[in-house]
This record gives C-alpha cells, structure tokens and sequence, in this order.
C-alpha cells in the first residue's frame, strides 16, 4: 500500500508541478479541468447514476471548465460568487452534518448531484483564478490544507482521546478526534508564521492568503486561519458523511493508494473558494 502510495504521488506530482511552473496559468488549467471531471464522475458514482449517466456528469462538467478557459482572460472579479459559494457550504454542510447520512440520502437525487458539480466548478474556478494571482498564493492556501491535515493526523495518533472524551463526528468519520483538530490549527499557525518570514526574504511573484490577511491585522489574519482550518475539516466530513451514505470505503480507485480524486480534494472544495473570497476583501 505504501509503495502504491508514493508511486502515485510521484506520478501526480510529475504532471501537477510543470503545469503550475508553467508560465502561462492555462496549462494549470487544463491539468486542473481532468481532475475535476474525474471527481464529478466520482460525485455521479457516489449518488447512485448510472455508469452511462457518471460519464455523461464527468464530460459535462469538464466541457463547462473547458468553456471558461476558452475565453481564458486572466484574473476575473467574481467576489460575488465566493460570497454565494461560502454560504452554500455554511448552510449545507452544517446542515448536512446536523442531519446525518440519512438526510443526505432524502435529498432527490438531482439537486444533490447539482449542487456537488456546483461546488466542484466553484472549487475549479478558484483554483484557476489562485494560479492566476500567483504561485505563491496557490500554494499558501493549498498547503495550508495539507499542513491541517498532517498536523491532525499525527496529533490525533499521539493525543486522540486524551483531552477530550468526545470524538469529533463518530457518526460520519470515528477516526477523527478534537486533539487532531487542534493539532491542524497549531500546523496552520506555524505553517503561516514561518512562510510570512521566508516571503519577507525571497523575491516571490504574488502576495501569500498569510501575506495578504496580515495586512488586515494579526486578529483578523487569526480568524481567518482558524476559519479556513475548520471548513477543511469540514471539507473532509462531508465527504466521508456521502461515501457513508453510499456505502464506499473511497470515491473511487483511480488513484492507487489514495482512493479517489475526490479523497485528494475534499477537504479543499470549500476552502479554495474562501481562501479567494478572503483575497478579495
């Protein structure tokens, strides 16, 4: 499992970093457009259509991304739909998580897959328009979510059950726990504090999501790294809540070791689109 893993990674990793050091930000683009259909083939699975109907989902949604970078021009103010998409998370995924599996299953089959292609093209432009802000920037907020991520997982192995006796959603995901919670929010803080030092130092192309909401105050740059850690979290028990509904282990297996596209990115589908809601202010 580990070596399939780490070949996987490689391999990600081997397409991922020359489309984002590519000069022009199509290219990233392009290789961001693939992994979005992939995950709305996955989203299509994961609710119950049918293989013909899974493809047809897939190409749908990458033949809207490939409509936008059609016209591809540059950096597009589109604050009012950041504003949309962080509502629409905030109401459905704490209702979601309020509710239950069961609630989700209640939903009729097509708003549900309506609203998953929604949030994955909101995530999509997101990422395209970070790419468009620059590298920097599109790594800060990426990061961000793996360093929560890792800081939980290993918090949650060292700590979990020690301060608190309560799981963090045993119901969706039991593994998880509110030590791994704060494990990720002290990764984020020390992830932001030691990229604002090496961005004082080092001649980057745009400001940072850290750079850029220090300008705001330390206070509000605080709140919005608490904010963008929790909506990751949330990000990964929605997920796991709607392959529990679905009976699925992972969203699928086109990513040997890893599951599926939409294990690689659910816990960024919310963030993406707050980080340049935030960028925006």
């Amino acid at each position: 499992m580990l070596r399939q893993r780490v070949i996987t990674a490689v391999l990600l990793l081997a397409v991922l970093l020359p489309a984002v050091f590519y000069p022009q930000p199509l290219a990233f683009g392009v290789v961001a457009t693939v992994l979005i259909a992939a995950g709305a083939w996955e989203w299509a699975r994961l609710n119950q259509l049918s293989s013909a109907g899974a493809w047809a989902t897939g190409i749908a949604c990458g033949l809207v991304c490939v409509a936008w970078l059609y016209g591809f021009d540059g950096l597009v103010p589109v604050g009012g739909l950041w504003l949309t998409v962080t509502a629409v998370w905030i109401l459905g995924g704490s209702w979601l998580l309020a509710r239950g599996a069961a609630a989700w299953i209640s939903v009729p089959k097509v708003v549900r897959l309506l609203v998953g292609v929604a949030c994955l093209c909101a995530a999509w432009l997101a990422v395209t328009q970070a790419r468009v802000i620059g590298i920097n920037f599109l790594f800060s907020v990426m990061v961000l979510v793996w360093v929560a991520d890792i800081g939980a997982y290993f918090s949650g192995r060292l700590m979990g059950g020690k301060l608190f006796s309560r799981k963090l959603a045993p119901s969706v995901s039991p593994g998880k726990t509110w030590e791994g919670v704060l494990g990720g929010l002290f990764g984020v803080a020390l992830c932001a504090l030691l990229w604002m030092q090496l961005e004082q130092r080092l001649a980057l192309d745009s400001v940072s999501i850290y750079g850029k909401l220090r300008q705001q105050g330390w206070l509000v740059m605080a709140i919005a790294m608490v904010w963008l850690t929790a909506w990751s979290v949330v990000g990964d028990l929605v997920e796991s809540l709607i392959k529990r509904s679905a009976g699925a282990k992972d969203s699928s297996n086109l990513l040997p070791g890893h599951g599926g596209v939409l294990d690689r990115l659910d816990a960024l589908l919310p963030v993406l689109p707050m980080a340049m809601m935030l960028q925006s202010l």
